[in-house]
């Protein structure tokens, strides 16, 4: 299984979870494979270049198969032509916070302050066409909004910066934030699920405000487009039989298992790439 992302990330937890469930439904190891490097694209390349027998599989995320097509112009693998859906896999959605010292108690304040002071309220992301980054452009779009994007090597030093006050917002994930939240070093000012999530409910949707706004990060398991339709409903059989088995320990980790099939994650990526390619192109955001 191969995760285009360095170990102890999002993808990577969901991966070795899975793969160890995977195992024992396939009777025989599956191993988690890191091949990290230029925004997933190496190892998303890799995968769609082996040989199409359902001995490799990729955990995809919603980088590279979904927003890396508006990022970069000359993409060296397509996420639809080159891939078959096998199943998804699991969906975690954003916190938006802010730090306690803005004075920012919700979202409908946030929108308020941004609009009578255009490009000053900062957000942090993890980098240029990160997810972290296209949640705020896409929340500045649908809310009518002028924000200042801060963007950072990655997501642990622009949360360290909103944690410290030097950044004012940032859409961070739930396992990284909501502890903080907790503890009350950050203002939750809206969960990014279409609506509040039961064990969260205190915490509204940003959609309650802002209608249509949605964002999640997710990952899903492709094979090469040519791998044989039995090999693909296979191993979609296997992972909807493992899910249920480590949703548990999904839910401590703010996870939320994305049980869908090959056809259902079809739909659902070429939605995804829609969305967040007219997200980038209206922001002007380029990778190359």
């Amino acid at each position: 299984m191969i995760v285009a992302f360095a170990p102890g990330g999002f993808t990577d937890i969901a991966a070795r979870l899975l793969a160890e469930r995977l195992s024992v439904s396939l009777g025989q190891p599956v191993t988690v494979d890191n091949r990290a490097g230029a925004a997933g694209i190496i190892g998303t390349e890799a995968a769609a270049r082996s040989a199409p027998d359902g001995y490799t599989i990729l955990m995809g995320t919603i980088s590279t198969h979904a927003m890396n097509v508006g990022l970069y112009r000359s993409l060296t693998y397509d996420p639809v032509a080159d891939f078959a859906p096998v199943s998804g896999v699991a969906t975690s959605p954003n916190l938006l916070v802010a730090h306690p010292s803005k004075g920012i108690p919700d979202v409908a304040n946030l929108i308020t302050r941004a609009k009578a002071q255009p490009g000053v309220l900062t957000y942090g992301s993890g980098g240029n066409g990160t997810s972290s980054h296209l949640a705020g452009e896409l929340f500045k779009s649908l809310a009518g909004v002028d924000l200042l994007h801060v963007p950072f090597r990655s997501t642990a030093p622009a949360a360290t910066a909103v944690l410290a006050g030097q950044v004012d917002l940032m859409f961070d994930t739930l396992p990284s934030s909501l502890p903080h939240a907790r503890e009350g070093r950050l203002v939750p000012l809206g969960i990014t699920s279409p609506k509040r999530l039961a064990d969260l409910s205190a915490i509204p949707a940003v959609a309650e405000t802002v209608p249509g706004f949605e964002m999640g990060v997710w990952t899903a398991l492709f094979v090469p487009s040519a791998t044989p339709r039995p090999i693909v409903e296979r191993l979609d059989a296997a992972t909807r039989e493992a899910l249920p088995q480590i949703s548990a320990r999904f839910t401590e980790l703010g996870l939320e298992p994305l049980s869908s099939g090959p056809q259902e994650m079809s739909v659902y990526l070429r939605a995804e790439i829609t969305k967040w390619t007219q997200v980038i192109r209206n922001a002007g955001i380029t990778a190359d």
